[in-house]
């Protein structure tokens, strides 16, 4: 019987698994067997995460985490979870492998996905020319002309970002009006480094061991052409992975995990989550690090509060 199992292997998870092996509550943490890491695994240089002022590689900084979990004797398990059974004072998590693992409490931190634009060479040229994140990788644009493909508040906001390195930036959006709210939309269009591309989608990704170009298709007329670039930003979204928990957990509107407040307690007892499963808004590794350590001090009070009864015993 473990105290504490954890589930993900981005800042938040690894900073949860520092917090409680430290507790001495002797943290599992089932880190996936395909997605270790989380999405920092696919971001070349961070230069934003304090304590590294030369900057680091994200799979390094990574590494760095859970080997500094491992030093205070985190266990690690390479597999995915399955399936969750919260219900009880005994948490369970059934693996790939169909072995499952016993916990008083649970801390779910398995991140979020951007969405993806599912076009050949896309993976391959992530962190080299095609970024998610504007705030995370703007700064390596200076000069540049780039674009971002999306048309709600979130691609307003990273194209105005971006003009702050860029000399250009188009925003490529496949209808002739966004979504975005009215004043996001002015700031775009007001911003004399923002050029428009109505009616347009990314129908090929250009470049061999970097973003060169797209090809663009009108989605009005289907007359393609091609758009020199040195950068491209997906903005169309992304999704926390909240599978598991689907009519397990409360859920809010974004489809994040509830919590209470400022905590990481979730809608049931000794089940808590941390990192951008439950942030629709900032995701940053910095932000996510710190949600791991809420969570991780709420599940050691916890595991206190219980005290020295039976688990199978225990008023929760």
């Amino acid at each position: 019987m473990r105290d504490v199992i954890i589930i993900g292997s981005g800042p938040a998870a690894w900073t949860a698994a520092i917090y409680t092996a430290r507790a001495d509550l002797k943290p599992v943490v089932v880190a996936s067997q395909v997605e270790v890491g989380g999405e920092l695994m696919n971001t070349t240089e961070v230069e934003n995460y304090p304590g590294f002022p030369e900057a680091v590689m994200g799979p390094d900084l990574m590494t760095k985490m859970q080997q500094q979990a491992e030093r205070f004797e985190t266990e690690v398990v390479y597999d995915d979870a399955a399936e969750l059974d919260l219900a009880g004072p005994i948490k369970k998590v059934t693996l790939g492998s169909g072995d499952v693992l016993e916990a008083r409490s649970v801390i779910f931190a398995t991140g979020s996905a951007y969405r993806k634009l599912n076009l050949p060479r896309e993976d391959e040229l992530s962190g080299h020319g095609i970024s998610w994140c504007a705030t995370c990788d703007g700064f390596f644009f200076r000069d540049k002309t780039i674009a971002v493909v999306g048309g709600g508040d979130s691609a307003m906001e990273e194209a105005t970002f971006l003009t702050k390195f860029a000399s250009k930036v188009y925003i490529v959006h496949r209808r002739d009006e966004f979504r975005a709210s009215k004043i996001m939309q002015q700031r775009a269009f007001d911003n004399e480094k923002i050029e428009v591309i109505w009616n347009s989608e990314i129908a090929e990704i250009q470049g061999a061991s970097g973003l060169t170009g797209v090809v663009l298709n009108d989605t009005v007329t289907g007359e393609k052409r091609e758009l020199a670039l040195d950068g491209l930003f997906v903005a169309i979204g992304n999704d926390p992975r909240t599978h598991l928990v689907h009519d397990k957990l409360e859920l809010t509107s974004e489809g994040t995990i509830a919590v209470e407040g400022r905590s990481s307690r979730t809608s049931v007892p000794g089940v808590f989550a941390a990192g951008d499963v439950i942030d629709p808004t900032y995701r940053q590794a910095v932000t996510a690090a710190a949600s791991g350590t809420v969570a991780a001090l709420d599940a050691e009070h916890y595991i206190a509060a219980l005290g020295d009864v039976e688990p199978a015993l225990a008023a929760v």
